[in-house]
C-alpha cells in the first residue's frame, strides 16, 4: 500500500490517541507489525509560538518509519506554515485532525467541528497540500452528528484539495466512542473517492479487521483503542493478511514483559518522574481482561518508582500464575480477545 510516494509495508496504521501514541508506543507498535505510526495531536498555534513541549512532540525514530505527526487547528495559513515545520522536522506524512470529540478542541472550532464547515475544510487541507512536498492526509468522523452524516461531502473535499488519503472514524461527534461505529458510512466513502481510505473504529480483534475490509472494501486498517494495552494485534493481522498462521494472543509474560519494556522505554524518553506515572494508565490497557487486574491496577496507581513499579510487576506476574494453575489454563496463556 502506498500513501503518495511513501510505501507500507502492511495496510494497518495506528491511529492518533492523546497521552497514548506518543514515540515509545510508537515504536513498540511499529516493531509489532504496524504499517504507519501516527503521532497524538499537535497544535499548530503551539509549533508557530515555539512552545517547547509542543516541538518535542514532533520528534521521530528512524525504528517507528514511516511516521505521520498529526496537526490540529483551523486557520489555513497558520497550518500551511506549521506543516512546514513538521515537514522540516522530517515527517514522513502530515495528518490533519478532523476527528477529535472533545469539547475543549471542538469549541475553538477545531478538530470534529470542521465537519461543519466543509469550505473551511477544503481551504485548510489545500493550504497545507500546497505548502509541502510530502503527503498531506486527513482523519474525520462520520459527521457532526446524525442529522449531519457528510462524511463522503468531506471526503470529496479532501480529495480536491489534495490530499493523499483518508481515515474514516464511523462514529459521528455527537457518539463520541460510544454506540457501535456505522461501517457503511466508511464503505460510502471508498467508493465515492480514488485516494487510499483506511476504515477506523470497533476493530478490537483479527475477525474485526478482516471483517471490516470485506464490508467496507477499504485499503487499509486504523486502529486505535484496539491496540491499547494490546499491540500484538498488528502482528496478529499482518500475519492473516498474508495468509500465514495467525499468531496466538499474548501470554501473561508476554504481556508484561513488554510492559516492563514500555516503561522503561518511557523513561529513556522523559525520565522517571512522568514516566511511572504515565505508566499507571498504560498498565490498566495491558492487564485488561487479566485475573486479579481490578485488585493490581490500585496498586500500581500508587507506585512512584520504577522499582516500585516493576517489584508489583513481579507480584503480578506470580499472581497471574497460581491463577492461571488453578484454572487449567493453558501455560499460563490468557483468553482470545473478546
Amino acid at each position: 500500500m502506498k500513501i503518495g510516494n511513501i510505501k507500507l509495508d502492511a495496510p494497518l496504521a495506528l491511529a492518533p490517541m492523546a497521552g497514548i501514541t506518543d514515540l515509545p508506543f510508537r515504536l513498540i507498535c511499529r516493531r509489532l507489525g504496524c504499517g504507519l505510526t501516527v503521532s497524538e495531536m499537535v497544535s499548530a498555534k503551539g509549533l508557530l509560538y515555539k512552545n517547547v513541549k509542543t516541538t518535542e512532540m514532533l520528534r521521530i525514530d528512524a525504528g517507528e518509519r514511516p511516521t505521520a505527526i498529526q496537526l490540529f487547528g483551523s486557520v489555513p495559513h497558520e497550518l500551511a506554515v506549521a506543516a512546514k515545520m513538521v515537514e522540516a522536522s522530517g515527517a514522513d506524512i502530515i495528518d490533519f485532525n478532523m476527528g477529535c470529540p472533545v469539547p475543549k478542541i471542538v469549541n475553538n472550532g477545531e478538530g470534529s467541528a470542521l465537519m461543519k464547515n466543509p469550505q473551511l475544510a477544503y481551504e485548510i487541507l489545500a493550504a497545507m497540500a500546497d505548502a509541502v512536498q510530502i503527503p498531506v492526509t486527513v482523519k474525520f468522523r462520520a459527521g457532526w452528528d446524525d442529522a449531519r452524516r457528510n462524511a463522503v461531502e468531506i471526503a470529496l473535499a479532501a480529495e480536491r484539495a489534495g490530499v493523499a488519503a483518508v481515515a474514516v472514524h464511523g462514529r459521528t461527534r455527537q457518539q463520541f466512542y460510544d454506540g457501535k461505529a456505522d461501517w457503511s458510512v466508511i464503505a460510502d466513502v471508498k467508493r465515492a473517492v480514488k485516494v487510499p481510505v483506511f476504515g477506523n473504529g470497533d476493530i478490537f480483534t483479527v475477525e474485526d479487521g478482516l471483517r471490516m475490509l470485506k464490508e467496507t472494501g477499504v485499503d487499509g486498517l486504523m486502529i486505535g483503542r484496539g491496540a491499547d494495552g494490546n499491540p500484538w494485534l498488528f502482528s496478529r493481522l499482518k500475519a492473516a493478511l498474508a495468509g500465514a498462521a495467525v499468531p496466538p494472543a499474548p501470554t501473561v509474560d508476554e504481556r508484561l514483559d513488554l510492559a516492563a519494556e514500555h516503561l522503561q522505554m518511557l523513561i529513556d524518553y522523559k525520565g522517571e518522574y512522568i514516566s511511572v506515572k504515565e505508566m499507571r494508565r498504560h498498565i490498566s490497557a495491558y492487564l485488561k481482561g487479566m485475573p486479579h487486574a481490578a485488585e493490581f491496577r490500585g496498586r500500581f496507581h500508587k507506585a512512584d518508582t520504577r522499582k516500585q513499579f516493576i517489584a508489583l510487576l513481579e507480584e503480578y506476574r506470580q499472581c497471574a500464575y497460581r491463577y492461571y494453575e488453578t484454572e487449567k489454563h493453558f501455560a499460563y496463556g490468557i483468553v482470545e480477545e473478546s
